[in-house]
């Protein structure tokens, strides 16, 4: 029920998002994942940054890449699941309608921007290895500065409107959002006047962002394949899919649990339960920020050996001065 409103805008003070409607009643157990995952994200980004910025030898075009999807994963994570604990354990249902709306824009923005880097990744793959004599001179520090400053700008000429398209609509009904964060069209269904020009700008900026992103991904990764089954040596055609294999992992995670979430809100909204839905739109906020740390140490041979390295280094030190205190004593 709207409790407080702005006469003069017709703007809630607040908005209340419930959580997950429908499973309410297991709020506290649902925390447990959602906190582990939320933690892992932010040691195993964290981690990854630390290895990545503090060894020279990966000071490389692929690695300061991987270390801008790293710091996104960490601000996009951040932006919706410390509220949706805060909802589990605390019932703080209640989030101010400035709050609400900054937290659309910086959830949408850092997805976008994600997109852009994966992109990126995947053009920085497509020269290494069907243009590898071009590939220093193509992808040059300059050029990473470019593409970091345009996937920052192009994210905010493309969410920026979709905020303000929602503070102009009145919501003069109810403020209860039934999602644990705030999201554009969770927050669009409330207005009580038309919100067309809203779906259909959600829909041309979802195409003009990561639509086009996966379009040009996928292109691109067709011609990679085609490059590597030329290639003449088994050996260099493993290497070569090895590397893309850790690309391909990340992009899947990334893409579809995202695309069922879009679809969910304007076609399957009859058809799928609030519960299952909006637990999906969670899991693209959760599982590829949490998991990409852990492809990536895995799959990438220096990062692992760094990674390995560090924690044996730890391992003997201690070791060593245990022996120490018993020598002493």
């Amino acid at each position: 029920m709207m409790e407080m409103v702005n006469n003069s805008s017709f703007h809630p003070e607040y908005f209340i998002l419930i959580g997950i409607p429908g499973l309410e009643e297991y709020h506290f157990l649902l925390s447990t994942p959602f906190c582990c995952m939320y933690v892992l994200t932010l040691l195993g980004n964290s981690l990854l940054l630390f290895v990545i910025g503090t060894n020279e030898k990966l000071h490389q075009p692929m690695y300061i890449f991987l270390m801008m999807l790293s710091a996104t994963d960490l601000l996009l994570c951040s932006s919706a699941v410390p509220k949706a604990l805060s909802i589990f354990w605390f019932k703080s249902h209640e989030i101010v309608f400035s709050g609400c709306l900054l937290q659309v824009f910086f959830i949408h923005y850092l997805f976008v921007i994600e997109s852009s880097v994966l992109l990126t990744m995947a053009y920085d793959r497509y020269i290494a290895i069907c243009s590898p004599l071009t590939y220093k001179s193509t992808v040059t520090n300059s050029f990473i500065v470019k593409t970091a400053l345009l996937s920052v700008t192009r994210a905010f000429c493309i969410i920026t409107p979709l905020v303000v398209l929602l503070n102009r609509l009145p919501y003069e009904h109810s403020n209860v959002i039934g999602h644990t964060y705030c999201e554009h069209m969770a927050v669009a269904k409330l207005a009580t006047a038309d919100t067309l020009v809203n779906s259909v700008y959600g829909l041309v900026a979802a195409f003009s962002s990561t639509g086009i992103d996966m379009i040009i991904i996928a292109s691109s990764y067709v011609v990679i394949f085609r490059a590597v089954l030329r290639l003449p040596a088994s050996e260099d055609r493993f290497k070569a899919f090895n590397t893309c294999g850790s690309h391909l992992c990340v992009i899947t995670m990334f893409y579809i649990p995202a695309f069922f979430s879009f679809i969910a809100h304007r076609v399957g909204k009859d058809k799928i339960p609030p519960s299952a839905h909006i637990l999906l739109a969670n899991l693209y906020v959760l599982v590829p920020p949490m998991m990409n740390p852990i492809i990536y140490g895995v799959r990438t041979t220096d990062i692992r050996q760094k990674v390995l390295s560090m924690f044996c280094k730890k391992w003997d030190r201690d070791k060593h001065l245990g022996k120490s205190g018993l020598l002493e004593a």
